[in-house]
């Protein structure tokens, strides 16, 4: 079976497969409106789909695509004057990329080297400390925009996203009655994703060994790709062998840290995310016939 990922957006769900991504969105009248957009052919390039450059994609997924549609649902609730667009969006979106870096991986990295000059502590219990730091960081990040009602309703959207998805892989019909039976939590979650490259973080970040102040911080950028590609394979792995007691227990926290993103969806809230994940079922099948003729 196919393995179909999504993402929460305001009031609204991105679905996408390997041909198409396609969002569908509550506007402020109550209706449902789609965004349709075909995927580039890099997600279907064998290179692209080796194992663990195809982390990379997965990082481009969250950065790239994920925050495109995130622009366009935001803009569908602003009145006309506020929309994101041209190079207003592009600020907007370069601005929290940079934030996201500096605050998960240069500041916990500033932290922990302070930390090893002031202490005298060795280089594997400094990255310990800067993995911590790290993961504090996301998860009271995490926690603080999840007591803002508006991002609330945001992660019931992701809660409904990965209902559906469960609901799709378990052959359910999908309806919001049937739907809402399934859990909220789901292994191949970006949040999940998210968590395993922190871990990985530590390890790599370890094994580089002690570091000037300046490749520390060089290298939490640099190694950003190659952090993602593990990270994409243990989920995948993870992912493929859920039903072994081992992987299952590994799983855990990842499925614990999903506690955070997620909400209860309501029926209006399912039936968008199974608006999304139907419109993209229709258009990937023709759009992979087309590539075939």
């Amino acid at each position: 079976m196919p393995a179909y990922g999504g993402q929460a957006l305001i009031e609204g769900v991105l679905m996408r497969s390997r041909y198409v991504a396609v969002a569908a969105m509550r506007t402020p009248e109550g209706q449902i409106t789609l965004h349709v957009e075909p995927l580039s052919n890099i997600y279907r390039s064998k290179f692209w789909q080796l194992p663990f450059v195809r982390g990379v994609i997965a990082l481009w997924d969250a950065l790239g695509l994920g925050m495109r549609f995130l622009t366009i649902s935001a803009n569908l609730q602003a009145p006309e004057e506020e929309k994101l667009e041209g190079k207003s969006a592009i600020l907007t979106v370069g601005v929290s990329l940079i934030l996201a870096i500096g605050l998960f991986f240069l500041i916990p990295a500033g932290i922990a080297q302070f930390l090893q000059n002031l202490l005298s502590i060795n280089a594997f219990a400094s990255n310990l400390i800067e993995g911590v730091v790290r993961l504090i960081f996301v998860i009271g990040y995490i926690w603080g925009i999840g007591q803002i009602p508006e991002i609330q309703r945001v992660f019931a959207y992701h809660g409904a996203e990965h209902k559906t998805i469960n609901a799709f892989e378990g052959e359910a019909e999908l309806t919001p009655e049937k739907v809402r039976e399934y859990p909220l939590e789901h292994p191949r979650c970006g949040t999940s994703f998210l968590l395993t490259l922190i871990i990985v973080s530590i390890i790599v970040f370890t094994l580089l060994g002690d570091l000037t102040p300046f490749w520390r911080i060089a290298t939490r950028v640099i190694f950003l790709p190659v952090l993602a590609g593990i990270a994409y394979e243990y989920i995948r792995w993870s992912a493929n062998h859920i039903e072994n007691p081992l992987v299952k227990s590994l799983i855990q926290p990842n499925l614990a840290l999903q506690r955070l993103t997620t909400r209860e969806p309501d029926p209006s809230m399912l039936q968008v995310a199974i608006t999304a994940f139907t419109e993209m079922l229709r258009l990937e099948k023709e759009y992979s016939q087309s590539q075939e003729m």
